[in-house]
């Protein structure tokens, strides 16, 4: 993964905590950012739909967390799910965990 858009994905997640990858008319990337917004933490969104290279970052998304489909959201580089698991974890407590 040395792409331009593999290297980029790598950059974003080392220089931010939190990293949505996102489309913005999605709504479950809406919900996502919501739950970081409950938290009033900080999150970098990339919206992957005002990109010329939205396939090729997808498809970087893809071979690291399995699935292409947004959001894919990260914490501290390590991938933790889409809009439904971050909602979850908010629900159940596990999301403010990695801010305590």
């Amino acid at each position: 993964m040395s792409s331009p858009q593999a290297v980029f994905v790598q950059n974003a997640l080392k220089e931010h905590k939190v990293v949505i990858f996102s489309k913005s008319y999605c709504p479950y990337c809406t919900m996502a950012k919501d739950q970081f917004k409950k938290l009033s933490v900080p999150f970098h969104v990339i919206e992957l739909d005002q990109r010329q290279d939205t396939d090729e970052i997808q498809d970087v998304l893809g071979q690291m967390t399995g699935a292409r489909t947004v959001p894919r959201c990260f914490i501290d580089g390590k991938f933790i799910g889409g809009g439904t698991d971050v909602k979850k974890m908010y629900e159940t407590g596990a999301l403010q965990k990695y801010f305590s």
